[in-house]
């Protein structure tokens, strides 16, 4: 079989009324398309979500530490290294990686970064390794320069498998990427590509006005509410996209293999499908699961929203179905207009549906997250 290298993930998921995702102003993050307003979720809001869920940290691992606070996190990992490497020496790392001469309690870098504790242990044992064979100064630090120089280290893919693989204790790093500016820390080109994920049809949001009532007050007979405020709120279908370039994760992971890599993306399956943001989650408990993925293996990322630049509208029966039927007509219509005849296709939904030639359709997601590990066999 011809070996896909895109996993394309198009999730329906319909959140009850809700406030998934704020802007500077505290109010829902919307969008315009096909002309009408649409509720968001931005991808930065999703991809921490998933980062941060706790399927996350059972099945893939804990999350890298992105962070501007070099100060605090050189104490992190200080700690965390103390019983391998002096705190000197790991302190001199955490300052040759982040370019920053001096690292102190309150330091902080221009931007937030991705770090692992793992990627700064690769260069701790470089660097121990390089102070024992270079004992004088200047030719040690000759050689450090020379051992990590950006340009040269991304040419030997023996050096850039070595700290690749260290990277698989932080691999939200090797599926969302890391830019690096200064300092030695190498740039991780993305392999996951996360859509905002807006509603498939026009949105109009309410106001929640909700009141605290002082319990104290009550008691001495006084009436009324202690504190009046507002909060902005909606419901929806929402279309989640995502693409895994499953290449370049393999890459970015140490060069691992294509099972590896295919047992990672049945992960994001299921997190794309199961992980809500958290924002104002204790005042409306929108915990809500997806009803519908159409999950394929394809030459290049394809994504599907044009289904809805034409609203989706209610006839009775909510706007989940009309949605499930809207994406499934146009995916027919565009595999068609390009030849994508030979993508592999597999579905998922609560909803009674058919998708032509899909070689996986039914009502369990694990039987989809199976049939995505088997590579569509």
């Amino acid at each position: 079989m011809d070996e896909k290298n895109y996993v394309n993930y198009h999730i329906l998921i319909s959140h009850s009324p809700s406030n998934l995702n704020r802007d500077d102003m505290n109010m829902q993050k919307t969008a315009v398309f096909g002309g009408v307003k649409r509720t968001r979720i931005s991808s930065q809001s999703l991809k921490r979500a998933m980062r941060h869920s706790d399927y996350y940290e059972n099945h893939i691992g804990k999350p890298s530490d992105r962070t501007r606070q070099l100060g605090k996190l050189t104490a992190k990992y200080v700690k965390a290294l103390q019983d391998k490497y002096d705190e000197n020496l790991v302190k001199a790392v955490m300052s040759l990686i982040s370019g920053e001469p001096e690292i102190k309690e309150n330091t902080q870098s221009g931007a937030v970064a991705a770090w692992t504790v793992s990627e700064v242990e690769q260069y701790c044992q470089l660097y121990q390794q390089l102070q024992r064979q270079f004992p004088d100064e200047k030719e040690f630090e000759k050689e450090w320069k020379n051992a990590t120089d950006k340009k040269k280290l991304l040419d030997d893919k023996t050096k850039v498998k070595l700290f690749r693989e260290a990277l698989q204790n932080g691999q939200d790093i090797a599926l969302s990427g890391r830019m690096a500016t200064s300092g030695i820390m190498t740039i991780v080109d993305a392999s996951l590509a996360v859509a905002h994920a807006i509603t498939t049809h026009t949105v109009d949001t309410d106001i929640d006005w909700f009141t605290a009532v002082d319990d104290l007050n009550q008691e001495t007979g006084e009436t009324g509410s202690a504190h009046l405020d507002t909060t902005e709120f909606s419901s929806g279908v929402f279309y989640r996209y995502a693409s895994l370039n499953l290449r370049q994760l393999q890459e970015n992971l140490g060069d691992v293999d294509r099972e590896q890599a295919l047992d990672i993306a049945a992960h994001v399956l299921h997190m794309l499908a199961t992980v809500v943001p958290s924002a104002k989650q204790n005042a409306f408990a929108a915990f809500n699961l997806a009803d519908f993925a159409l999950v394929s293996f394809s030459d290049q990322p394809i994504s599907l929203a044009n289904a809805f630049e034409s609203p989706v509208r209610a006839k009775g029966n909510g706007f989940m179905e009309p949605s499930i039927n809207a994406l499934l007509d146009y995916h027919k219509t565009i595999s068609s207009a390009y030849g994508l005849t030979d993508d592999k296709k597999g579905l998922f939904s609560t909803k009674k549906c058919n998708l032509e030639n899909a070689m996986n359709v039914g009502a369990d997601l694990s039987k989809l997250k199976e049939w995505l590990i088997n590579d569509a066999n």
